[in-house]
């Protein structure tokens, strides 16, 4: 075995010079990235903290309303936010509520394009495959440490790793979705003489909307899954109490901000479902 152990691959080594590479030539790159999606988020947050509480609660019961229709839902939505409120985390809420809308925003933006044109090439599915495989299966903070030197301490390599994890959700599903549409309607559209932007907008899509919904929906628990991970590169949000009531061994604390990430992914996920969609 002496030969094997004894000539190790120097990926790790590889790595670290792709990392120090960037930093070398991309510096002011990165620096202008950060300050761009820092100054959003930021701007996003202050923007949400202008109503007052009660105000904003009333506005998404509303929101809850319009979108679903239903009293019960409604009235959960309400209920939750007005707890998180009572337990002191309504800041915390904002802050974390900003950052998952802002990674699945940008995921669903890169994704859904990258997911429709896998569908219409094989060869690039087949490519993507394992580089999706990797991304969500890598442990985050291997990815986390990359991130946090090319931007800084702070909301962005949170965010950026964030949608690392998150966006093979949109990709995979959109993909599902457009290969699985059915092959009379392609021929139905192309009877009509529909140009390929037309069948992918009035065919495709609509055909394979329920997949794509589907992808957006668990790309925003994805996002929520990584708020107690973007608070350790100093991330805002629900994620920093939690890691204060570890490193502190606050039971209380940490079960109320726990709490507050699962009535928020709740609330995110019902609202966030097709009106008249399962339970189950």
């Amino acid at each position: 075995m002496d030969w094997l152990t004894g000539h190790k691959l120097p990926l790790g080594h590889w790595i670290e010079n792709v990392v120090n590479w960037l930093i070398a030539n991309g510096s002011s790159f990165f620096d202008a990235v950060s300050w761009l999606l820092e100054g959003v988020i930021m701007g996003l947050v202050g923007v949400l903290n202008a109503f007052p509480p009660l105000a904003l609660v009333a506005i998404v019961g509303v929101f809850a309303w319009w979108l679903q229709r239903r009293v019960v839902l409604t009235i959960f939505v309400v209920a939750s936010l007005l707890l998180i409120l009572n337990l002191g985390y309504w800041r915390e809420m904002l802050d974390t509520l900003v950052m998952v809308l802002m990674a699945t925003f940008l995921s669903v933006l890169i994704g859904i394009p990258i997911g429709i044109a896998a569908a219409h090439r094989p060869w690039m599915y087949q490519f993507l495959r394992p580089i999706l495989d990797l991304m969500q299966t890598i442990p985050t903070f291997v990815y986390l440490i990359p991130t946090l030197i090319l931007f800084g301490l702070g909301v962005v390599p949170g965010l950026i790793s964030t949608i690392i994890f998150a966006i093979p959700a949109p990709i995979r599903l959109t993909y599902l979705g457009i290969s699985k549409v059915p092959g009379e309607l392609l021929e139905a559209g192309k009877a009509f003489g529909a140009t390929p932007m037309k069948l992918l907008f009035r065919v495709e899509l609509p055909a394979a909307m329920p997949s794509i919904t589907a992808g957006v929906t668990q790309c925003i628990m994805l996002s929520l899954s990584m708020v107690v991970v973007a608070a350790l590169v100093g991330a805002d949000g629900l994620g920093k109490p939690v890691v204060r009531a570890l490193n502190t061994v606050n039971v209380s604390q940490g079960f109320e901000a726990g709490l507050a990430i699962v009535l928020l992914a709740i609330i995110l996920d019902r609202l966030c479902r097709r009106p008249g969609a399962s339970e189950e």
